[in-house]
């Protein structure tokens, strides 16, 4: 699978300043089976008081004796449990620092998120509230952030989104759907242990994957390619194919599928997504679709553009045996359908990755609407 055949065409494209852009890096990672274990240790030096606490903020699925017995707190630390049904929203994260604000007197010692990509974004955007005034809605966009965020921690229980890594968290606003993109968002440690991932339903393991998997053909395909993206694109692809379509044990699919999650977020972190991302962010505003099916909703019927990769989704659909519902968009008002389209279409980066400056000559409100018209 050539998915690399636009690099030498492409990647001189790209503005000059985006390009060589000085992009920050998760500092700290850890991974392997069992070590969430080592997390307390890692917090201890990082603690600034006993008064002031370390907020986690954990995936509701979590919700047991068991779980909560091995989360390291100390003193008046605190577990708050979060439903990951919907899209982390702006309007949570304001509620969120709120109620930590006024329940503390001191600024937390950080916060760590546990769970999927609704939690780890929700972790890194209570963080940056936490050190910044006003609301999350006025973060919407790229680096709108001044200050620092708080110290702030990643453990994904779920592989595919890329939030552990990325520079960006992913809001449902008042008026759109956007990441908090700025050089504070990243997180200052990440632990990765596949043990988590060991209670993941498999549809939701496959739509998240497939998030995983169309960073991949996004990223390598795209008009931003570049050297740095393509070398983590094309291991992380390479992961996807021998999860998605090979045959390894359990044990290895865990391990290698968060690996892809880790190389697929850097991929798009020095370039960009692309089409089916934008679709999704408007099926997602709109109707509430989580990200992941929503991505896989729309890439099905992306063959125009995505050829090969749309050849690889459909096996590994009847590898798994998916089903992904059906009429979804049938009975939308138009007003439904004008929403959806301008959510998308705000998303110039990710047109403009996919399909060149010019893309809107390709891409019309009108075409937009017959391509959602078949989900």
């Amino acid at each position: 699978m050539k998915l690399d055949s636009n690099l030498k065409n492409n990647s001189i494209t790209q503005d000059m300043k985006t390009q060589f852009r000085n992009f920050p890096m998760v500092p700290r990672v850890i991974f392997g089976s069992g070590c969430f274990s080592q997390l307390g240790d890692i917090l201890l030096p990082k603690r600034k008081s006993s008064e002031a606490p370390f907020i986690f903020l954990v995936d509701d699925f979590f919700e047991n004796e068991e779980f909560v017995s091995k989360v390291p707190t100390m003193f008046n630390d605190e577990i708050i449990f979060i439903s990951a049904d919907e899209e982390p929203k702006t309007a949570q994260v304001d509620a969120l620092v709120a109620q930590i604000r006024e329940k503390y007197s001191e600024l937390p010692s950080g916060v760590i998120g546990i769970g999927g990509g609704t939690l780890l974004d929700l972790a890194k955007a209570v963080s940056i509230l936490l050190n910044n005034k006003g609301l999350a809605k006025e973060y919407q966009g790229w680096d709108l952030v001044g200050k620092p965020a708080l110290y702030h921690v990643g453990v994904p229980t779920i592989s595919g989104t890329g939030a552990e890594v990325s520079r960006t968290t992913v809001l449902l606003g008042p008026e759109k759907k956007l990441g908090i993109n700025s050089d504070y968002t990243t997180f200052d440690q990440v632990l990765l242990d596949p043990d988590f991932t060991k209670t993941v339903p498999k549809d939701q393991w496959f739509y998240t994957g497939m998030d995983c998997f169309i960073h991949c053909v996004e990223s390598l395909t795209g008009t931003y390619l570049n050297a740095f993206s393509q070398s983590y694109g094309e291991k992380s692809m390479e992961l996807c194919k021998e999860v998605f379509l090979g045959d390894i044990s359990e044990s290895d699919s865990r391990d290698k599928l968060m690996m892809a999650s880790w190389h697929g977020g850097m991929s798009i972190a020095y370039s960009q997504v692309g089409i089916a991302h934008a679709m999704s962010y408007g099926l997602s505003y709109q109707l509430g679709i989580k990200h992941g099916i929503g991505n896989c909703l729309v890439f099905q019927y992306l063959e125009e553009f995505y050829p090969e990769g749309v050849a690889l989704f459909n096996q590994m659909m009847e590898k798994h045996d998916i089903q992904l519902p059906k009429g979804i968009c049938a009975n939308l008002t138009q007003d439904d359908f004008d929403i959806m389209i301008g959510v998308s279409l705000s998303l110039e980066p990710l047109w403009e990755n996919a399909l060149g400056k010019d893309w809107k000559e390709t891409i019309t409100p009108e075409k937009l609407q017959e391509m959602f018209q078949k989900i």
